[in-house]
């Protein structure tokens, strides 16, 4: 006897296809990282005849890989998507032409694509097609998955994450901006893994002439899903010596200077292969950090993680760009002459801004993470 094709499954199946989509997080910009399945009905339940994901680089898209491997099999077959199928002409054919050719009876997605050019039309075809379409299963994981496609497409900038590392009593460095291991192997692993799922990762040059950092990830086998490195640099004072430079050939390193910053340095750092592009002081002297997040989403990152010190840090929660904060915990105190890990504000400032969602232990150090409300 047939089983039927209830909410349980559609919930269950949805998962799997998130789970295609996260292989390529953070290697998919400009685009989503969308997941697709094609499943068939039978008498022992629904039977997976294909998944894929969003390939590296944005295409092809997660619908047609996934449809082309399940070919003639697809026929009468229902999609299930993490994001609404795109309806317009870019550099390749919609995907809703390539469902409506394989004569997919049934579509179940996610969420809307809050794109301008699908936003609904993308269903309202395959429905006018006699195509049966369910929407609203996993929402609130794709919502998630999908945080940079969205944040890009509605406020103009890529979905920001705050990672900080922090000391029982607050404090993020010694002082004197003396560095000090904070948190143990485990949360190392943990952030290395999340740089590989972002599209980018941005600090401050002040971080990076105190910490000569690399921020490419470095796990086994993954060198290669390194996230472009950012900078913000007003004056171009980035060594040549330092390590973001030494590995530049292995990760994109993008630096964003203040308008007036020395052309010949400029020259200099572009002869090297790093890129520079400029924005406007503000009236402070600081770098326009809503006209840098915009630059950034110009350029196709969707999703962008922070590593920086407590300046910059602070800087960009006051200016509204923090959408989501990771915070790591160490069972350890630094003392009240310590560097607290905010800039002129107490880390409970978070919870003025973010929402505390969920925690986990990585060792004997904590995870909270917190979203926009």
């Amino acid at each position: 006897m047939s089983v039927p094709q209830g909410a349980y499954y559609d919930d269950w199946l949805m998962r799997a296809a998130m789970a295609a989509g996260r292989l390529n997080l953070g290697m998919t910009w400009p685009n989503p990282a969308v997941g697709a399945l094609v499943v068939r009905e039978t008498g022992q339940g629904p039977l997976i005849l294909a998944h894929a994901g969003t390939a590296r680089g944005g295409r092809p898209h997660a619908e047609p890989r996934a449809l082309a491997l399940a070919g003639e099999a697809a026929r009468g077959a229902t999609l299930y998507v993490t994001l609404e199928p795109c309806s317009h002409h870019g550099q390749t054919p919609p995907c809703i032409d390539a469902i409506k050719a394989a004569g997919i009876s049934r579509v179940v997605a996610a969420i809307e694509d809050p794109d301008i050019r699908v936003a609904g039309r993308g269903f309202a075809f395959l429905r006018s097609h006699g195509i049966a379409v369910t929407t609203g299963v996993g929402t609130e994981e794709a919502r998630l998955v999908h945080a940079g496609h969205i944040r890009r497409v509605t406020a103009g900038r890529p979905h920001i994450m705050l990672k900080l590392a922090v000391s029982a009593d607050g404090k993020a460095a010694l002082a004197g901006r003396r560095r000090v291991a904070i948190t143990g192997e485990a949360v190392r692993r943990r952030v290395h893994l999340m740089r590989a799922t972002h599209d980018a990762v941005l600090t401050g040059i002040g971080t990076v002439l105190s910490d000569d950092p690399q921020l490419t990830c470095r796990l086994p086998g993954m060198l290669d899903r390194s996230p472009v490195r950012v900078v913000l640099d007003s004056e171009l004072r980035l060594p040549l010596a330092s390590g973001l430079v030494a590995t530049h050939e292995t990760a994109p390193l993008w630096l964003i200077a203040a308008e007036d910053a020395s052309s010949d340095r400029e020259t200099t750092l572009t002869e090297i292969g790093v890129e520079v592009m400029r924005v406007r002081r503000r009236p402070s002297g600081g770098l326009d950090l809503h006209e840098a997040v915009h630059l950034l989403a110009m350029r196709g990152i969707t999703r962008l993680m922070v590593e920086a010190g407590p300046r910059v840090a602070s800087a960009l929660l006051e200016a509204g760009l923090v959408d989501e904060a990771n915070v790591f915990t160490a069972p350890l105190t630094l003392g009240e002459d310590a560097i607290d890990a905010l800039h002129g504000l107490p880390l409970s400032a978070l919870d003025a801004y973010l929402s505390g969602t969920e925690t986990e232990m990585h060792g004997p150090d904590r995870l909270r993470v917190l979203r926009r409300p």
